[in-house]
Protein backbone atom coordinates (compact mmCIF):
# COMPACT_ATOMS: atom_id res chain seq x y z
CA UNK A 1 0.00 0.00 0.00
CA UNK A 2 1.68 3.36 -1.25
CA UNK A 3 1.95 5.82 1.93
CA UNK A 4 3.05 9.47 1.94
CA UNK A 5 6.83 9.84 3.42
CA UNK A 6 7.80 13.04 4.72
CA UNK A 7 11.44 13.05 5.21
CA UNK A 8 13.85 16.09 6.68
CA UNK A 9 17.17 15.89 5.60
CA UNK A 10 16.90 14.60 2.45
CA UNK A 11 19.05 16.24 0.35
CA UNK A 12 22.25 13.48 1.20
CA UNK A 13 23.36 10.68 3.42
CA UNK A 14 20.36 8.21 5.02
CA UNK A 15 18.18 11.05 3.72
CA UNK A 16 18.54 11.13 0.08
CA UNK A 17 18.35 7.03 0.39
CA UNK A 18 15.60 6.39 1.97
CA UNK A 19 14.02 9.17 -0.35
CA UNK A 20 15.15 7.30 -3.27
CA UNK A 21 13.87 3.61 -1.80
CA UNK A 22 10.20 4.94 -0.90
CA UNK A 23 9.61 6.64 -4.03
CA UNK A 24 11.20 3.03 -5.99
CA UNK A 25 8.79 1.37 -4.02
CA UNK A 26 5.94 3.60 -5.37
CA UNK A 27 5.36 6.19 -2.30
CA UNK A 28 4.97 9.81 -2.45
CA UNK A 29 7.88 11.73 -0.95
CA UNK A 30 8.02 15.28 0.60
CA UNK A 31 11.58 15.11 0.90
CA UNK A 32 12.75 18.37 2.61
CA UNK A 33 15.95 20.53 2.88
CA UNK A 34 17.31 23.57 3.04
CA UNK A 35 17.74 23.48 -0.56
CA UNK A 36 15.08 22.21 -2.31
CA UNK A 37 16.61 22.40 -6.10
CA UNK A 38 19.45 20.18 -4.65
CA UNK A 39 17.34 17.55 -2.97
CA UNK A 40 15.73 17.42 -6.43
CA UNK A 41 19.20 16.78 -8.49
CA UNK A 42 20.01 14.29 -5.41
CA UNK A 43 17.01 12.37 -6.35
CA UNK A 44 16.98 12.28 -9.50
CA UNK A 45 14.84 15.14 -11.11
CA UNK A 46 11.10 15.99 -10.64
CA UNK A 47 8.92 13.08 -10.60
CA UNK A 48 5.05 12.91 -10.22
CA UNK A 49 5.08 11.44 -6.82
CA UNK A 50 8.05 14.06 -5.53
CA UNK A 51 7.59 17.32 -3.54
CA UNK A 52 11.09 18.80 -3.13
CA UNK A 53 10.25 21.85 -0.15
CA UNK A 54 12.61 24.05 1.55
CA UNK A 55 13.42 23.46 5.49
CA UNK A 56 14.97 24.55 8.25
CA UNK A 57 14.19 22.40 11.11
CA UNK A 58 14.91 24.96 13.81
CA UNK A 59 12.50 27.38 12.02
CA UNK A 60 8.64 26.36 13.66
CA UNK A 61 7.41 28.68 11.00
CA UNK A 62 9.56 27.02 8.30
CA UNK A 63 8.11 23.24 9.80
CA UNK A 64 4.23 24.66 9.62
CA UNK A 65 4.86 25.93 5.97
CA UNK A 66 6.37 22.29 4.65
CA UNK A 67 4.02 20.26 6.22
CA UNK A 68 1.09 22.57 4.43
CA UNK A 69 2.71 22.06 1.09
CA UNK A 70 2.88 18.15 1.53
CA UNK A 71 -1.20 18.23 2.34
CA UNK A 72 -1.74 20.63 -0.23
CA UNK A 73 0.10 18.12 -2.71
CA UNK A 74 -1.03 14.46 -1.17
CA UNK A 75 -3.58 15.20 1.26
CA UNK A 76 -2.25 13.39 4.04
CA UNK A 77 1.19 12.55 5.97
CA UNK A 78 1.72 8.96 6.61
CA UNK A 79 5.08 8.75 7.79
CA UNK A 80 7.53 11.28 9.12
CA UNK A 81 10.86 10.30 9.43
CA UNK A 82 13.15 12.84 11.28
CA UNK A 83 16.52 12.95 9.68
CA UNK A 84 17.94 15.68 9.61
CA UNK A 85 20.77 16.51 12.29
CA UNK A 86 24.63 17.66 12.52
CA UNK A 87 27.52 17.05 15.14
CA UNK A 88 29.46 19.37 17.26
CA UNK A 89 32.43 17.55 18.36
CA UNK A 90 34.78 18.09 21.18
CA UNK A 91 35.39 17.97 24.67
CA UNK A 92 33.21 19.56 27.38
CA UNK A 93 35.29 22.17 28.13
CA UNK A 94 36.08 23.08 24.45
CA UNK A 95 33.00 23.57 23.53
CA UNK A 96 31.46 26.56 23.72
CA UNK A 97 28.12 27.50 25.43
CA UNK A 98 26.62 28.49 22.33
CA UNK A 99 27.55 25.24 20.10
CA UNK A 100 26.37 23.24 22.96
CA UNK A 101 23.02 24.92 22.58
CA UNK A 102 23.21 24.96 18.65
CA UNK A 103 23.50 21.38 18.82
CA UNK A 104 20.09 20.88 20.93
CA UNK A 105 18.73 22.98 19.42
CA UNK A 106 19.28 21.20 15.81
CA UNK A 107 19.19 17.75 17.00
CA UNK A 108 16.04 17.96 19.39
CA UNK A 109 14.15 20.71 19.22
CA UNK A 110 14.51 20.39 15.17
CA UNK A 111 12.46 17.42 15.50
CA UNK A 112 10.27 18.34 17.99
CA UNK A 113 9.16 21.55 15.48
CA UNK A 114 8.97 19.34 12.52
CA UNK A 115 7.14 16.51 14.47
CA UNK A 116 4.32 19.52 16.64
CA UNK A 117 3.83 20.61 12.68
CA UNK A 118 2.70 17.16 11.91
CA UNK A 119 0.94 15.88 14.65
CA UNK A 120 -2.52 17.71 13.75
CA UNK A 121 -2.33 15.68 10.47
CA UNK A 122 -2.22 12.54 11.28
CA UNK A 123 -4.01 12.69 14.54
CA UNK A 124 -7.32 13.80 12.73
CA UNK A 125 -6.76 10.92 10.81
CA UNK A 126 -6.42 8.91 13.46
CA UNK A 127 -3.08 7.46 11.73
CA UNK A 128 0.54 7.88 11.49
CA UNK A 129 3.63 6.48 12.32
CA UNK A 130 6.64 9.33 13.62
CA UNK A 131 10.25 7.54 13.35
CA UNK A 132 12.68 10.00 14.47
CA UNK A 133 16.96 9.24 14.15
CA UNK A 134 18.81 9.04 17.16
CA UNK A 135 21.77 7.05 17.50
CA UNK A 136 24.11 4.68 19.47
CA UNK A 137 25.17 8.09 21.11
CA UNK A 138 21.53 8.00 22.51
CA UNK A 139 21.97 5.00 24.47
CA UNK A 140 25.15 4.53 25.68
CA UNK A 141 27.21 8.62 25.98
CA UNK A 142 31.29 8.48 25.07
CA UNK A 143 34.11 10.48 24.70
CA UNK A 144 34.19 13.77 22.46
CA UNK A 145 30.82 13.36 21.71
CA UNK A 146 28.83 15.22 24.84
CA UNK A 147 27.00 17.84 22.89
CA UNK A 148 25.97 15.22 20.57
CA UNK A 149 24.64 12.41 23.15
CA UNK A 150 23.31 15.24 25.12
CA UNK A 151 21.00 15.92 22.12
CA UNK A 152 20.46 12.58 21.42
CA UNK A 153 19.52 11.07 25.14
CA UNK A 154 17.03 14.02 24.46
CA UNK A 155 15.72 12.85 21.20
CA UNK A 156 15.05 9.19 22.82
CA UNK A 157 13.21 10.74 26.03
CA UNK A 158 10.98 12.73 23.87
CA UNK A 159 10.31 9.83 21.45
CA UNK A 160 9.62 7.56 24.49
CA UNK A 161 7.09 9.83 26.02
CA UNK A 162 5.66 10.98 23.04
CA UNK A 163 4.69 7.50 22.48
CA UNK A 164 2.10 7.58 25.66
CA UNK A 165 0.94 10.61 24.27
CA UNK A 166 -0.36 9.70 20.38
CA UNK A 167 -0.72 6.03 20.95
CA UNK A 168 -5.15 6.33 21.67
CA UNK A 169 -5.07 8.41 18.14
CA UNK A 170 -3.82 5.69 16.05
CA UNK A 171 -0.10 7.15 15.65
CA UNK A 172 2.85 4.79 16.38
CA UNK A 173 6.59 6.05 16.96
CA UNK A 174 9.67 4.46 16.88
CA UNK A 175 13.22 5.58 17.81
CA UNK A 176 15.67 4.73 15.48
CA UNK A 177 19.04 3.80 16.48
CA UNK A 178 21.73 3.17 14.21
CA UNK A 179 25.16 2.43 15.24
CA UNK A 180 28.24 3.52 12.77
CA UNK A 181 26.92 4.07 9.13
CA UNK A 182 28.23 5.65 6.25
CA UNK A 183 25.70 8.61 6.79
CA UNK A 184 28.14 11.35 6.01
CA UNK A 185 27.57 12.69 9.45
CA UNK A 186 31.74 12.57 9.55
CA UNK A 187 31.91 15.36 6.63
CA UNK A 188 32.52 18.85 7.01
CA UNK A 189 29.08 20.14 5.94
CA UNK A 190 28.11 18.20 8.92
CA UNK A 191 30.98 17.82 12.11
CA UNK A 192 31.45 21.44 13.66
CA UNK A 193 34.63 20.83 16.07
CA UNK A 194 35.09 22.55 19.54
CA UNK A 195 35.62 26.26 19.42
CA UNK A 196 37.85 26.51 22.14
CA UNK A 197 41.05 25.29 22.88
CA UNK A 198 42.99 23.78 26.33
CA UNK A 199 46.34 22.49 26.25
CA UNK A 200 44.98 19.36 28.66
CA UNK A 201 42.98 18.15 25.73
CA UNK A 202 45.44 18.93 22.53
CA UNK A 203 46.53 15.87 22.24
CA UNK A 204 43.53 13.51 23.02
CA UNK A 205 41.68 16.41 20.23
CA UNK A 206 43.94 15.71 18.00
CA UNK A 207 44.54 12.04 18.15
CA UNK A 208 40.56 11.50 18.39
CA UNK A 209 40.40 13.66 15.00
CA UNK A 210 42.84 11.57 12.91
CA UNK A 211 40.54 8.30 13.71
CA UNK A 212 37.34 10.21 12.62
CA UNK A 213 38.57 11.44 9.57
CA UNK A 214 40.16 7.93 8.89
CA UNK A 215 36.85 6.40 9.84
CA UNK A 216 34.86 8.94 7.40
CA UNK A 217 33.78 7.13 4.64
CA UNK A 218 34.60 3.74 5.85
CA UNK A 219 32.18 2.91 8.65
CA UNK A 220 30.55 -0.52 8.31
CA UNK A 221 26.78 0.25 8.48
CA UNK A 222 25.47 0.50 4.73
CA UNK A 223 23.11 3.55 4.85
CA UNK A 224 21.24 2.09 1.84
CA UNK A 225 20.32 -1.25 4.02
CA UNK A 226 19.66 0.63 6.64
CA UNK A 227 17.01 2.61 4.58
CA UNK A 228 15.50 -0.82 3.10
CA UNK A 229 15.11 -1.49 6.48
CA UNK A 230 12.94 1.57 7.74
CA UNK A 231 10.80 0.98 5.22
CA UNK A 232 10.54 -2.50 6.28
CA UNK A 233 9.51 -0.97 9.58
CA UNK A 234 7.10 1.56 8.20
CA UNK A 235 5.13 -1.21 6.67
CA UNK A 236 4.72 -2.92 10.33
CA UNK A 237 1.62 -3.33 11.77
CA UNK A 238 2.92 -3.10 15.09
CA UNK A 239 6.63 -1.45 14.63
CA UNK A 240 8.69 -1.58 17.73
CA UNK A 241 9.36 1.77 19.81
CA UNK A 242 13.14 0.85 19.52
CA UNK A 243 14.82 -0.05 16.38
CA UNK A 244 18.19 -0.48 16.91
CA UNK A 245 20.10 -1.15 13.63
CA UNK A 246 23.86 -2.44 12.96
CA UNK A 247 25.92 -4.91 14.80
CA UNK A 248 27.41 -2.58 17.13
CA UNK A 249 24.57 -0.86 18.00
CA UNK A 250 22.77 -4.34 19.03
CA UNK A 251 25.87 -5.11 21.06
CA UNK A 252 26.37 -1.42 22.45
CA UNK A 253 22.58 -1.69 23.72
CA UNK A 254 23.24 -5.07 24.59
CA UNK A 255 26.04 -4.01 27.11
CA UNK A 256 24.27 -1.14 28.33
CA UNK A 257 21.17 -3.18 29.44
CA UNK A 258 23.33 -5.35 31.35
CA UNK A 259 24.85 -2.65 33.25
CA UNK A 260 21.50 -0.80 33.84
CA UNK A 261 21.00 -4.29 35.30
CA UNK A 262 23.82 -4.48 37.20
CA UNK A 263 23.23 -1.00 38.54
CA UNK A 264 19.91 -2.24 40.14
CA UNK A 265 21.78 -4.59 41.61
CA UNK A 266 24.04 -2.58 43.36
CA UNK A 267 21.86 0.32 44.56
CA UNK A 268 19.13 -2.42 45.81
CA UNK A 269 20.49 -2.05 49.63
CA UNK A 270 20.81 1.80 49.73
CA UNK A 271 17.99 2.45 47.06
CA UNK A 272 14.98 0.26 48.02
CA UNK A 273 12.92 1.27 51.47
CA UNK A 274 13.09 5.40 50.87
CA UNK A 275 9.18 5.56 50.86
CA UNK A 276 8.47 8.21 53.73
CA UNK A 277 7.28 6.18 56.84
CA UNK A 278 4.29 7.51 58.52
CA UNK A 279 4.13 7.34 61.99
CA UNK A 280 0.89 6.00 63.57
Amino acid sequence: MSKVFFITGAGRGLGADIARQALAAGHQVVATGRRPEGVIEVLGGEQDNLLATALDITDPAAARAAVRAAVDRFGRIDVLINNAANFYAGYFEELSEGQVRAQIETNLFGPMNVTRAVLPVMRVRRSGHVMTISSLAGQVGGEFTVAYATAKFGVEGFMESLHHDVEPYGIKTTIVEPGFFRTELLVDASTTYAELSLDDYAERTAATKRVWASMNGQQAGDPAKLAGALLKVAALDKPPLRFIAGDDCLAAVEGKAKELLADVDASRELGSGLAHDDAV
